[in-house]
């Protein structure tokens, strides 16, 4: 028990590289993820603003919230992402830790496939809320707005993002299946 503490504290502080069966593809979405770390330590920055205007000056903002809420919403959709590339999303392992290398390949290979068809669904799932959000009835391009009393687009430009990280996330599974298709026995 103490040897996997010891091990845990000192992999802890490592920066998270993306696993090998990621590809280049996987290194990519790793080094971009520091601007969505920035975004959360922005939003964090933007919150104190927000308090010291409002409550030492009594200037409230009418931007900062909604500001805040989207900068947080598209670093949560580009972590799903993220974690995929970096393998460290949840993963239930009572059983998969006991297969042999050959039937961690073969669950491998259809979890990383089943991932796929998923995030396709998903992605065309997405479509269809981003015509809505980024087209008039008319066919002229509009991104929705908030319809607040600052009214910005987010809420279309979140739907956006959240389609492109769909695909996104299915080309990363792709990859994943491939790859695992082509590693042989080990593990």
């Amino acid at each position: 028990m103490t040897d996997a503490i010891d091990e845990t504290l000192a992999t802890h502080n490592k920066t998270p590289e993306p696993v090998p069966e990621a590809g280049m593809f996987g290194r990519a979405v790793n080094a971009i993820g520091i601007l969505f770390a920035i975004g959360i330590l922005l939003s964090a920055g933007l919150l104190f603003y927000e308090v010291v205007m409002r409550y030492v000056f009594d200037a409230p903002t009418r931007w900062v919230h909604e500001t805040v809420v989207f900068l947080s919403a598209i670093a949560f959709v580009f972590g799903g992402l993220y974690v995929a590339a970096i393998d460290k999303h949840i993963r239930v392992v009572l059983f998969y830790d006991n297969l042999t290398s050959g039937m961690k390949r073969a669950f491998d290979v259809a979890i990383s496939l089943a991932c796929f068809v998923a995030s396709v669904f998903f992605a065309w799932a997405a479509w269809l809320s981003v015509e809505r959000a980024a087209w008039t009835p008319q066919g002229d391009f509009r991104l929705e707005t908030s319809g607040s009393a600052w009214n910005p687009p987010y809420p279309g430009i979140l739907k956006v993002f959240l389609f492109v990280i769909l695909v996104l996330l299915a080309i990363q599974f792709a990859i994943f299946t491939i790859n695992h298709l082509r590693r042989k026995g080990q593990h």
